[in-house]
C-alpha cells in the first residue's frame, strides 16, 4: 500500500555559488532545518541538475537538506563544460561542500547517476557517510550503457528509439556513444544541439512506467538538453573515469559498515534491476526494496513511498 507521499514544496532557504576550480563554480542550496540531520542530495545524469522533487523526499523539520548542481549543468557555470569534469572532480566537490558547511558526517542520497556518484563518494570517504540511500542503481558498466543507448531498451521502445538511432548513419551504429560524442563535441553549436535534443528526448521518454509527455518536452529543451547530453556522453565515452568496468562492485567492501537502502523499480528500462541485484550481492547488509509497479523515475508513487520510508527511518 502506498502511504508515503512527497513532503510539501520546500524552497531553498539559501543559495550560493561555490568556486571549486579556476574554471568551475557550482550552485549549492540549502533547505529544511539548518539544525537538522545533514543530507547531501545527488542528482542524476550526469548533467541533469537539481529538480524540485529532490527537495521533497526528506522531512524539512528534521533534515538539513543540501543540494548542488554538478559541474556544467543547472545553474553551475560554465554551462555544458566538459573540461575538468570527471567523477573524481565531483567527489572532490562534495568534500568541498561538506567542509564549507562544517559538516562532520552526512547522509548520502542519490538516484540513477546520483547512485554512481554516491557510491564513488562513499567508497572514497566512508568515514563521512552516516547512511546511503540509493535509487535506480547505475554503475556505468559497458553493458549498462549499451542496454539503453544501443540495444536493449530499444526492444521495448522501438517507436521512441527510432529518432535517436536514425540520427546516426548505419555505418556508425556499432558504437552509438562514440557516434553521438563526435556530434556533441562538434565545433558547430547547431550540430551539437540537434544531437543533444534527440539524445535527451530518448532518455526522457523511457524513465517511467507510464509516459510523461511534459517531461519529454522538458528534456528536449535547448538549455537542459545541451548540458545533459554533452556531459552524459562525455562520461560514458570515458567509462565514468573508473579504472575498471566493475570498479564500484570491486570496492563495495569499503561501504559494508555503512547502513544503506537500495530502491529499484522492477520495470526500470534505463538502469535494469540486475544492477541493483549485483550491488546487493556484494553489499548484503543493504536493504534492497524492489518496487513492483515502477520504472526509473523518482516521481513514481512506489519509488516515492520507499524513499520516504527510508528517510523517515534514518531521521534520528
Amino acid at each position: 500500500m502506498i502511504t508515503n507521499v512527497l513532503y510539501p514544496e520546500n524552497p531553498p532557504v539559501s543559495e550560493q555559488m561555490l568556486q571549486v576550480s579556476d574554471l568551475h563554480s557550482i550552485h549549492v542550496e540549502e533547505c529544511g532545518n539548518p539544525n537538522g540531520k545533514p543530507v547531501i542530495m545527488i542528482h542524476g545524469g550526469p548533467g541533469g541538475g537539481i529538480n524540485p522533487t529532490m527537495r521533497r523526499l526528506h522531512d524539512p523539520e528534521r533534515y538539513r537538506i543540501i543540494l548542488f548542481d554538478q559541474r556544467g549543468c543547472g545553474k553551475s557555470t560554465p554551462h555544458a563544460e566538459l573540461r575538468e569534469n570527471t567523477t573524481w572532480d565531483l567527489v572532490a566537490d562534495m568534500e568541498k561542500i561538506r567542509e564549507h558547511f562544517n559538516i562532520d558526517k552526512w547522509q548520502v542520497f542519490g538516484g540513477s547517476w546520483g547512485s554512481t556518484l554516491g557510491l564513488a563518494y562513499a567508497q572514497t570517504h566512508p568515514e563521512r557517510v552516516s547512511e546511503l540511500i540509493l535509487r535506480g542503481i547505475f554503475m556505468i558498466r559497458r553493458f549498462e550503457i549499451e542496454w539503453f543507448y544501443s540495444n536493449g531498451a530499444s526492444i521495448i521502445y522501438p517507436d521512441r528509439f527510432e529518432a535517436y538511432q536514425n540520427h546516426i548513419p548505419e555505418d556508425e551504429r556499432d558504437d552509438m556513444i562514440a557516434a553521438y560524442y563526435k556530434r556533441l563535441t562538434d565545433p558547430d553549436p547547431a550540430v551539437q544541439l540537434k544531437a543533444a535534443k534527440l539524445w535527451a528526448r530518448w532518455e526522457g521518454s523511457a524513465l517511467s512506467l507510464l509516459p510523461d509527455p511534459a517531461r519529454e518536452e522538458a528534456f528536449a529543451s535547448d538549455h537542459f538538453a545541451i548540458a545533459f547530453a554533452r556531459i552524459e556522453c562525455h562520461y560514458f565515452q570515458n567509462r565514468g573515469f573508473f579504472d575498471t568496468d566493475d570498479h564500484l562492485l570491486r570496492n563495495a567492501h569499503l561501504i559494508r559498515d555503512i547502513p544503506g537502502v537500495i530502491v529499484h523499480g522492477r520495470y526500470d528500462m534505463c538502469t535494469p534491476l540486475l544492477n541493483a541485484w549485483h550491488l546487493k550481492k556484494v553489499w548484503p547488509e543493504a536493504d534492497l526494496r524492489i518496487v513492483e509497479d515502477a520504472g526509473h523515475a523518482v516521481s513514481e508513487p512506489g519509488i516515492v513511498h520507499e524513499l520516504i520510508h527510508s528517510t523517515k527511518k534514518y531521521a534520528g
